[in-house]
């Protein structure tokens, strides 16, 4: 997959990235404060990662000409504009990183490699009522699973349990929308709708708030 930037709406955009090495030049837009943590990445692999995705954040912003302010993260783990000014999220899985934007709303997005091996830990991020209509099929898995990162990012804090906090709706493998909610934390019911892609056998999530 070539470098795909797609405008949500006038408020929002995302933006996937082939993860490779990032020149200085490509790079000459982050802030001091993400240079210098640039350069306290020593694995290489993990290097690309953390450039790709922000090579993803800059592209998103471009889409809806916004100046790009410099990210950093806070207590939670979540990202957090420099300026104070709009919310982004941040994925990737292997061979690609992702990022999407928004002006206004906290967002939260995801990517996941189809595994055979998620079958096995099912019990551990899945309510009892998601393993009844859930097909025993890793791509279904790997869309509930990456449902659940999304939200996760979306919500913005730590505490929180796939299994217990987050329940997911009734929906099947072709699904490209995905409905759940919040329960037994300070965001109950709070109901959110995930979008859902695959391609190359990942599967693409993302949640708007």
């Amino acid at each position: 997959m070539q470098t795909k930037i797609e405008k949500i709406d006038a408020s929002s955009a995302l933006a996937i990235k082939n993860i490779e090495p990032q020149n200085d030049e490509a790079l000459k837009f982050l802030s001091f404060r993400e240079r210098l943590s640039l350069a306290n990445i020593s694995h290489p692999k993990k290097k690309q990662e953390w450039a790709t995705a922000r090579m993803a954040v800059y592209d998103a912003l471009n889409e809806l000409q916004v100046p790009y302010p410099g990210f950093f993260k806070d207590k939670h783990g979540k990202s957090q504009s420099m300026n104070g000014q709009g919310n982004i999220s941040l994925t990737h899985t292997m061979g690609y990183a992702a990022a999407i934007y928004h002006r206004d709303l906290p967002v939260g997005i995801d990517m996941d490699l189809v595994r055979e091996k998620i079958l096995k830990i099912g019990t551990r991020f899945l309510d009892s009522s998601e393993l009844d209509f859930l097909a025993k099929d890793p791509l279904h898995y790997t869309l509930a699973w990456s449902a659940k990162e999304s939200i996760f990012k979306c919500q913005g804090k730590r505490g929180v349990s796939f299994r217990d906090n987050i329940l997911l709706e009734p929906f099947d493998q072709n699904a490209t929308l995905i409905k759940a909610k919040i329960r037994g934390t300070d965001y109950a019911d709070h109901h959110y709708f995930v979008k859902a892609r695959i391609f190359e056998n990942v599967v693409l999530t993302y949640t708007i708030w």
